[in-house]
């Protein structure tokens, strides 16, 4: 990694074990491209011990704002990942924010091959279950508005945690009415219907596997991401009670 690289993971380091934030305009230039981005996400989680040298870890959040938008991926800390009812009250969050998902894992192995041949109408079959899920999006970055793509993707795509529902067998849905319902604390209920911002969660998978098996790993059955939100990111506070239910496809609910 470069200087500035090696940088940044240890100011990152340093503000996730100190549970404070960062100014991201002292490291406006600490990176040029998405590769460096992920090369400092694999650091941080290394010097914080996440995977225990997985190969490939067992749950990402993978997504995009549009189907000509370039996707981004992110390995998610296992501490941080619960079964609903899920309560997260002993993890510190700076300003954190709801995502309603769907979940998806995987039925069998994905070698970089396979990986290499998939398009998006041939990746369903790889899919056994769905769920849905939660993600508390938040940020070491102070002005997360304001702070550059690049650094956000260094910073676990501005993870937090994630809350998954039951899983139940992955099927054709009719995901463009398909209807989203978010309630977060004494807030009115948030409702959408259609609003995935790929129009199938399920389109992203090539892109998402041939990015874990870039480097020659192969991606095991069981493996987890999430698929981006249906409601763009949902205000909450710490102590929020929130339930997220996807119409005919299940619920799940947590504390912040």
């Amino acid at each position: 990694m470069t200087p500035s690289q090696t940088a940044l993971t240890d100011a990152l380091v340093t503000a996730r074990r100190g549970n404070h934030t960062l100014d991201a305009t002292r490291w406006t230039d600490a990176l040029e491209t998405d590769i460096q981005a992920y090369e400092v996400q694999n650091a941080v989680a290394a010097a914080l011990g996440w995977f225990n040298a997985q190969p490939v870890p067992g749950t990402w959040k993978s997504g995009g704002g549009s189907r000509s938008a370039t996707l981004t991926h992110a390995p998610l800390p296992p501490a941080g990942v619960r079964q609903g009812p899920a309560n997260f009250s002993d993890l510190v969050f700076h300003a954190p924010g709801i995502e309603a998902e769907i979940a998806l894992r995987l039925g069998q192995n994905v070698t970089p091959a396979q990986a290499a041949q998939l398009d998006h109408d041939n990746t369903a079959s790889l899919i056994d279950a769905m769920a849905v899920s939660v993600e508390i999006v938040d940020s070491r970055w102070q002005d997360l508005a304001a702070t550059p793509a690049l650094l956000r993707l260094a910073d676990s795509q501005v993870h937090g945690a994630l809350a998954l529902g039951e899983w139940t067998p992955y099927a054709a849905v009719d995901w463009a009415s398909q209807r989203c319902e978010t309630k977060v604390g004494n807030a009115e209920t948030v409702v959408r219907e259609g609003t995935h911002p790929l129009a199938d969660p399920a389109w992203l998978l090539p892109i998402w596997l041939r990015h874990l098996t870039r480097h020659g790993q192969t991606v095991p059955a069981g493996t987890v991401v999430t698929t981006g939100s249906w409601v763009g990111i949902v205000p909450c506070r710490r102590g929020d009670q929130v339930t997220v239910e996807f119409a005919d496809i299940g619920a799940v609910r947590l504390i912040v």
